[in-house]
This record gives C-alpha cells, structure tokens and sequence, in this order.
C-alpha cells in the first residue's frame, strides 16, 4: 500500500492542492483508526473481523506513506529559500511527536492494565485516541493555506507518471537519498526497541522509557539540523549521516549486545539517532527541491515511498530472520553497506540549495 498511497495522495497534490490532498489523508487515517477502535472481535463476527482490521490497516498504511511527499512538498513551499531547512525539518518533527504520543499511551496502559486486559480491550485505546486526534488535525488542516506556488502554476498535465519519467536522475537520486535513510531510521526507531528486549534483556517497561527518552530528543534535534542546514548547504548534512553510519553502525550495535544498564542502552540509541538527524532533518527539503510545482508531491513520493516498501518495511523482518539463523551481525554489515550505498550517492549529487526548482 505504500507506493499506492504515495501514488494516489501524490497525484491529487500535484492536480488539486497540497492542503486537499494532506485533508484527504487525514480523513483517511481518521476512518482506519476508528473501524480498528470498533471492530468486533472474532467471537462476536468471526472471519470478517480480522478481514476488517486488516483492510482497515491497508488504508492507514495508504494514509501516512501517500502523505510524506504532499507534506514534504507543502512545507518547502511555504517558505523562502532562506529558512525553507528549518521549516521543512518539521515534518519529521511531527512523525517523531506520533510516536512518542504511541509510547506515551503504551508507558500509560502498561502501568494501569494487566497484561490481560491489554491483551482483551485495552490495545483498542491507542486508535480510539488516534481517531479523536485526527479530529484536531483535520480542522487544522481545514484552515491552512494553499501554497503560493501550486496556486501560480498551470495545472494542465500536473501529477502524471508521463510527466515524472522526464525527471530520471531526480527519481533515481530520491532512490538512492531514501535508501540509507530508511533503513537507518526504522532500525533505530522501530527495531531497535525489539533488540534492546530480545537480545540485550532489558525489560520490557524499561526499553519503552529509554524509547521515548531517545526519541524526545531526537524530535528536539530536527529544526536545530534544519536550521543548521540552511546556513551551511545541504550536502555536509547528508555527509554526516552517510560517513557516521557507516563507521558507527556495527560498533554501536556490537557495543549495545554487551551493555548491562538503562543508561548505557540510551546512550548509544541517542548516538544512533544523532546520525540519522543528518537525513531525516533534511531529506524532505532535498527532494523537494528537485523538482518543479507540477510533478513535486508526486516526485518526492512515488520513489520515496517504493523505496521504504523494499527496504524501511522490510527492516525488522531481515533482522528476525538473521537473528533467527544465529547470524545476527550480518544485520548490521547490512545496515552498514545500504547506508554507504547512500553516501555514494550523496558524493554524487550536486547541493540542491544552489539549483533548487522551488526557486523557479
């Protein structure tokens, strides 16, 4: 569902506005997020209660990866070109804020639940109070202005996939600026609360709050990276993340398999996301930049969100799957060679703050 959303949200971005496209996504999520909260159990409906909550699934995985090239267009656009980094460094701000309102409900629910009211009813809060919540976004969003630049442009073949092959090398730089930046990120922020319980031992409480500790700051880093970007070019950002990755990853995580304390696991998750800081405050401006208001949301999208597909999707179940066959290292060689795999293209492409489209 990820390169569908992306497809679909992208080419009504780019054909009826970047404020329509991030409302529809909402609603989107909005719906998913309430039939989960509702849904029958397989008691009560049998077989079409797992049906519902996976088709329910399908439509919040279209919502949130069709969203990431519209919001990444909408906040580029919505500023000069002097302050655009900070800005846009706010998308992976508000990401992170989701997932530590998710940790935030689940420290809750763990602490006033047992484990068998969780399992029987208390999962369904997280989505009662994400459907409520959307609620909020969506009237936010009701009230935003369309960007300046969507409003200028003509509107006559906007958001076509024949209109985005005449951009290859943007497509293909996308690809390769994704690559290492997904898997960096859904390792630290998704996977890595699985390791730090299944092959550190920490307890399970304990890696939530190191979680949501590590995360907190990680948020507060964004805008002071994207400030940072728009003083000093986009390029040593990328050369940060690319060159740290590929020479911390396997001694953070070899280091992490032997730590006995609280303390030293945030730690080392902290350094973790300190590197990736250098592509997630920074990517959406990057892309956005490389290609013109007709074809953007569609363009940062559509590749971003296959490559996510392949490879940000597929990130817990390589490393299950290696832990698995007791080859457990061989996770983090492959985390390392995909993040240099981006360095080289990061090398190879020019600093889109000096050719940027959003400046035609």
């Amino acid at each position: 569902m990820r390169p569908l959303g992306s497809l679909v949200l992208g080419k009504y971005a780019d054909q009826h506005g970047r404020r329509a496209a991030l409302t529809l996504s909402v609603l989107i999520m909005a719906a998913g997020s309430l039939v989960i909260a509702i849904t029958p159990s397989y008691h009560v409906i049998g077989i079409a209660a797992p049906i519902i909550l996976v088709l329910a699934r399908l439509f919040q995985g279209l919502s949130l990866v069709g969203e990431y090239g519209t919001s990444a267009t909408y906040l580029s656009e919505m500023d000069s070109r002097g302050h655009r980094g900070f800005y846009a460094s706010f998308q992976y701000v508000t990401l992170i804020s989701g997932q530590l309102i998710a940790l935030g409900v689940q420290i809750i629910l763990q602490s006033v639940l047992s484990e068998e009211m969780l399992t029987d009813w208390g999962w369904r809060s997280p989505f009662i109070i994400g459907s409520l919540g959307a609620i909020v976004v969506l009237f936010l969003r009701l009230s935003m202005e369309e960007s300046d630049q969507f409003k200028a442009q003509k509107k006559n073949n906007n958001g076509s996939l024949r209109l985005l092959l005449k951009y290859p090398k943007s497509v293909m730089t996308v690809v390769g600026l994704t690559l290492g930046g997904t898997i960096a990120f859904y390792t630290y922020t998704t996977y890595l609360q699985k390791f730090m319980i299944n092959s550190v031992g920490l307890l399970t409480q304990e890696v939530t709050l190191i979680n949501f500790a590590a995360l907190f700051i990680f948020m507060i880093l964004q805008p002071i990276a994207g400030a940072l970007l728009d003083k000093i070019g986009r390029k040593p950002l990328l050369f940060w993340f690319g060159i740290m990755g590929t020479i911390f990853t396997i001694p953070i995580f070899l280091t992490l398999q032997q730590v006995k304390t609280g303390m030293g696991a945030f730690l080392l998750m902290l350094a973790g996301l300190i590197i990736v800081t250098g592509y997630t405050s920074i990517n959406a401006t990057v892309k956005a930049e490389m290609f013109p208001t007709e074809i953007r949301a569609l363009g940062v999208g559509l590749p971003y969100g296959l490559t996510v597909a392949i490879f940000g999707g597929t990130v817990e179940y390589v490393a299950l799957y290696l832990k698995k066959i007791n080859h457990e290292n061989l996770f983090f060689v492959y985390v390392t060679v995909v993040v240099f795999i981006s360095l080289l293209v990061y090398w190879r492409m020019t600093d889109t703050k000096h050719t940027s489209k959003l400046d035609h």
